[in-house]
């Protein structure tokens, strides 16, 4: 009998399962009406483009939420078997795909991350916006130093990012993933860039690091703010 594991590492399936999160994630965008904070949030990308957009684990099922037309983005996606599906349903939202992540340490220049890495600084020479999570895989809300170094090597500044609705599920898994449901009334949070200059040594990067994961608990407090009092005045 074929296990639910090895049924999952059919390219068919991985390819259904990718086209109907794909397709999911765009009833709830079409039902939903999110408020962007500030409301020229996506604006101010304009003269900073290319940027990295940094969100937390957990809110990689919004990815496409952030993902304008006028922009090209790319997003950082693992090779996990996950990621195959993850893949498949942002390149049918119109993202762009680059494959890897960093180790548990938040570095994306050791244990294969090197690949990924310079395909992330090739998207923003090219002119293309990069999304990736930045907190340290398996471990939540801590800010890795793989971001940190890709602003510093690339000059492209980091733009928190986060995002929230009215109507969520929320995982018992190590990141928190959030399930964002239709009919919502929902958020979206941008918070002032992190600039990493070329020549920032070890201390340097760690103080910036420490900047990027205050910056995005921020924009995350206010994105659930916002819609849970919403909410509540409903109520």
């Amino acid at each position: 009998m074929l296990s639910l594991k090895r049924l999952g590492r059919k390219r068919w399936v991985q390819v259904a399962i990718g086209t109907l999160a794909a397709e999911y994630l765009r009833l709830v965008e079409k039902t939903s009406r999110f408020e962007l904070d500030p409301p020229d949030g996506f604006e101010r990308f304009g003269p900073e483009a290319p940027v990295i957009l940094a969100l937390w684990h957990g809110q990689h099922f919004v990815t496409a939420f952030g993902h304008q037309e006028s922009y090209r983005s790319k997003v950082l996606i693992s090779r996990h078997r996950d990621g195959e599906i993850n893949a498949i349903a942002a390149e049918r939202l119109g993202l762009g795909t680059i494959r890897g992540s960093g180790n548990h340490g938040g570095r994306f220049d050791e244990k294969g991350g090197v690949v990924a890495f310079q395909a992330m600084l090739a998207a923003l020479r090219e002119g293309d916006n990069v999304i990736l999570t930045a907190d340290v895989p398996k471990v939540a809300r801590v800010a890795g130093l793989g971001i940190v170094m890709l602003a510093r090597a690339s000059g492209r500044p980091i733009f928190p990012v986060a995002f929230a609705a009215s109507r969520r599920i929320t995982l018992d898994n190590w990141d928190r993933t959030t399930i964002n449901l239709p009919f919502s009334r929902g958020a979206a949070v941008i918070g002032e860039p992190v600039r990493v200059p070329a020549d920032a040594d070890n201390d340097a990067l760690e103080a910036y690091r420490r900047e990027v994961e205050s910056r995005l608990n921020a924009v995350t407090e206010r994105a659930y703010a916002m819609v849970d009092r919403k909410r509540g005045d409903r109520g």
